[in-house]
């Protein structure tokens, strides 16, 4: 099964792929860049001004004009490259807003496609993933990619047309002093594509040691409880600092790839300058005319350096954006493995009829969890499935709601195989009421609801009364406003399966299904249990797993599982009279309760 490891098995995207990829989620907000990239061209074209300014000023000042004309040039020049200043950052203001405007746009709607699709995966693929890892491209992955749009791409085309307009106007003003600066571009673009190369293989090891250590945490905070009761504290810690170590390690060379790129591009810039001003000083000596177009030359090498030195940080984001981009569309291009069929219908109602038709599963390979296994449930009623841990019961219930999809057989609801319906549609009709309840941090009438606004609280209050939850509701602060922490952990176990049954009932399903809903419950609550799930066999069919045989005494029919297998089956007195496997289990039960 796929999993999302973070150092391993990563798939390597060529760089025009993720540019295509990426380029979809701009094709609808192309105006905003297009304006974007008119207004850049505007600022460097800006941005070259003063430096031009600059050397005139000295051509003035070095001028046989009289101090009053040379006076009233300077004074015009000033103004002009104060004003150029001021309407380059009003400019450069606009732009800034109306990119991350965009790019927040663009961030939002890729959030939603990642979590939208991570919804859509089946049970076994998220169980396969850490959480963590999850959470890391939802948040931190998509975050690096909203750099790009925001930040990287406008100042990379910034400072690619910074050095081809600083190169027309450095031909312009002197073709020989130009043709000296190209002879260090082949160095350059050597150094630049070396640069590129390592670091973008370094990013990829940085994101996924970030992910690796957030999938760390996140697990090993929510076991907290079980590291603090077996005094695993300082093993965790060994662990963490091992996973916080790598990270260290990737980050620094990372940063080692970093510091020798810039001072290469720093020691060629140096070199730049030596050579222009060699051989500038002779050009300037035999041609004094030719004294402002120097300085502004020499002014232009450094804008023409200074965009080189800075896209490599720009290059550190680039890479770093397109490292979280291969993790996001690694998520986006794993296909679900429960797909609904191009036909599929949906479904209004269930009568309740269930038939398992030589149904075999496993969740690896031919390690048969399921063995030719076959039942008929008919509406309305109630049937229990009992057997040793391991035997099959829990997978029976995945199945009916395609968590899992069976490799042999067919399993049908009303006559129609499952696979033939939506999954929403069937899923929407079926209620399931699991031993391990999760609430959502909240209130307790959006834990029932599911925040669906439609219900009132005279229906929420009706299906607590139902399942005896407002016996515990109605002595709580604020009733159904009571807050429900993370996880629920202000609940008891049977406040919280309470709340889980309550949860069902509102939602009206065709078909309940219980999963060890009476496990570790105390005798107080299960007695509210019973009495909920007696009034609940009357809204539809039931399917029951229990491991507490009393619990389902009053089923119409319980089928035994015995390693995959139907062994027996019947109501409990008829069991009970075989002396099979149930019976054993019955006994079992008995002794250890008297």
């Amino acid at each position: 099964m796929k999993r999302f490891d973070d150092n391993k098995n990563i798939k390597e995207y060529k760089d025009k792929h993720i540019i295509s990829r990426l380029f979809k989620y701009i094709m609808p907000l192309k105006k905003y860049f297009i304006i974007a990239f008119i207004l850049t061209i505007v600022v460097v074209i800006a941005d070259l001004i003063p430096a031009y300014l600059e050397g005139q000023m000295v051509g003035v000042l070095n001028s046989n004009r009289t101090s009053n004309d040379k006076l009233g040039l300077a004074f015009i020049l000033t103004g002009i490259y104060f004003g150029i200043i001021i309407i380059t950052a009003i400019i450069s203001y606009i732009n800034t807003m109306l990119l991350q405007h965009a790019g927040q746009k663009i961030i939002f709607k890729m959030r939603q496609d990642v979590f939208e699709h991570i919804e859509s995966l089946a049970i076994a693929q998220i169980n396969e993933t850490p959480i963590g890892r999850l959470v890391t491209r939802v948040t931190s992955d998509i975050n690096m990619i909203n750099e790009l749009f925001t930040n990287v791409i406008v100042n990379m085309i910034k400072y690619v047309l910074t050095i081809i307009f600083v190169l027309v106007m450095m031909l312009i003003m002197s073709p020989i002093l130009t043709l000296y600066l190209c002879i260090i571009a082949p160095i350059l673009i050597v150094v630049t594509i070396a640069f590129n190369k390592a670091s973008r293989k370094q990013y990829r090891k940085v994101r996924g040691s970030i992910s690796n250590m957030n999938a760390f945490l996140s697990e090993n905070i929510s076991g907290m409880k079980i590291t603090q009761i077996f005094n695993q504290e300082e093993k965790k810690l060994e662990e963490f600092k091992s996973k916080n170590n790598q990270l260290r390690k990737n980050s620094l060379k990372e940063i080692i790839i970093f510091g020798v790129f810039r001072p290469l591009i720093y020691v060629l810039f140096v070199v730049a300058q030596i050579i222009i001003l060699y051989r500038g000083y002779f050009i300037v000596k035999n041609n004094r005319a030719f004294l402002p177009n120097y300085v502004s030359f020499y002014r232009y090498v450094r804008i023409f350096f200074n965009p080189i030195q800075q896209m490599a940080d720009q290059f550190n984001q680039l890479q770093s954006a397109f490292a979280s981009a291969e993790r996001v569309f690694e998520i986006l291009d794993t296909k679900p493995q429960i797909l609904d069929k191009p036909d599929a219908i949906e479904i209004d109602y269930f009568e309740g009829k269930i038939e398992f038709d030589h149904v075999w599963f496993a969740y690896n390979d031919e390690e048969w969890i399921l063995r030719d296994v076959s039942f008929t449930v008919e509406p309305k009623q109630t049937v229990a499935f009992v057997g040793a841990t391991g035997a099959g019961k829990t997978t029976i219930l995945a199945l009916i709601v395609r968590n899992y999809e069976i490799q042999k057989g067919q399993i049908r609801i009303d006559g129609i195989d499952i696979r033939d319906i939506k999954i929403e549609s069937l899923r929407r009709h079926i209620g399931q009421m699991l031993q391990d309840v999760f609430l959502f941090s909240g209130t307790i009438k959006t834990n029932i609801t599911l925040r669906e606004e439609a219900f009132s609280n005279e229906e929420v209050m009706e299906a607590c009364k139902y399942v005896n939850a407002d016996r515990f509701i109605n002595r709580l602060d604020g009733g159904l406003e009571h807050r429900v922490l993370e996880r629920g952990v202000n609940f008891s176990s049977g406040e919280r399966q309470l709340l889980s049954f309550a949860r069902t009932i509102i939602h009206k399903p065709n078909i309940m299904i219980l999963d060890e809903a009476t496990a570790n419950i105390d005798t107080e609550t299960e007695v509210l249990i019973q009495d909920s799930l007696e009034k609940m066999m009357n809204v539809g069919t039931m399917l029951i797993v229990a491991h507490r045989l009393s619990t389902i005494q009053h089923a119409d029919n319980i089928i035994v599982l015995h390693k995959g297998e139907i062994v027996e089956s019947g109501t409990h007195n008829e069991l009970l009279e075989n002396k099979g496997l149930y019976y054993s289990l019955y006994e079992i039960q008995y002794k250890n309760e008297k």
